[in-house]
């Protein structure tokens, strides 16, 4: 068996990303004249994309946006966020260690997320994890986006990794539904942002730990 390929969800998987978009969503709530929400309800409602991200904050401070007001808010989010995207960003623990022992053992790596395309790239820069990945795909790289499959399946092309057998890495229902679409197995780590413990979910395993990742992998039949 060949070595597989991993691929990974971003934020909540492999970065805890909430503090800076926390910033950058109040700064748009802000704007708007609205009050500030905190880090326990705002952690989950990262993952879905920057326009549910600002529908959903605005929904728990008062009325719902509307279709006519998102754009300039969707604005005024991105605008501060590109610009503070690793102020205070930083990988989950074990991270970058278990990256670069998957790497140094022949897996191939990619990151499949729905944060903005450009964005993703960015902030894989930012904090020196782009080495890793051999292929990133985010939003607005496609017409599609998770849980549809032909993403998964686009990552795997972009790799060369299609005689591989692969599995997907994240922290939410959307990762779950994306490898279920694409017919893979499914690795959840449980301190991401889902607002359901990621139990229940029904991923093939759940950890606390990223270095157990590998370890999981070979026990699913994946891993060498």
């Amino acid at each position: 068996m060949k070595n597989p390929a991993y691929i990974f969800d971003l934020d909540g998987t492999l970065v805890d990303t909430a503090p800076d978009l926390l910033a950058a969503t109040n700064i748009t709530l802000r704007s708007a004249g609205r009050a500030e929400i905190g880090t326990t309800t705002f952690r989950h409602m990262v993952g879905f994309g920057a326009p549910s991200l600002i529908e959903q904050a605005f929904a728990a401070t008062g009325e719902p946006v509307t279709d006519e007001a998102l754009p300039a808010l969707l604005d005024t989010f991105l605008a501060h966020y590109r610009a503070n995207i690793a102020v205070a960003s930083r990988p989950f623990a074990n991270v970058e260690s278990t990256l670069a022992q998957l790497k140094k053992n022949g897996a191939a790596l990619a990151v499949l997320t729905n944060k903005p395309h450009d964005l993703a790239e960015l902030l894989l820069h930012q904090l020196d994890l782009m080495r890793f990945f051999g292929t990133v795909f985010g939003a607005g790289a496609r017409s599609y986006k998770k849980p549809d499959p032909r993403l998964y399946h686009d990552a795997i092309a972009a790799l060369g990794a299609g005689d591989r057998p692969s599995l997907m890495i994240g922290d939410s229902v959307t990762d779950v539904a994306t490898a279920r679409a694409a017919r893979v197995k499914v690795i959840l780590v449980s301190y991401g942002y889902t607002p359901e413990p990621a139990h229940a979910l029904g991923a093939d395993a759940v950890t606390d730990d990223f270095a157990e990742i590998p370890e999981l992998a070979r026990r699913l039949g994946l891993g060498l």
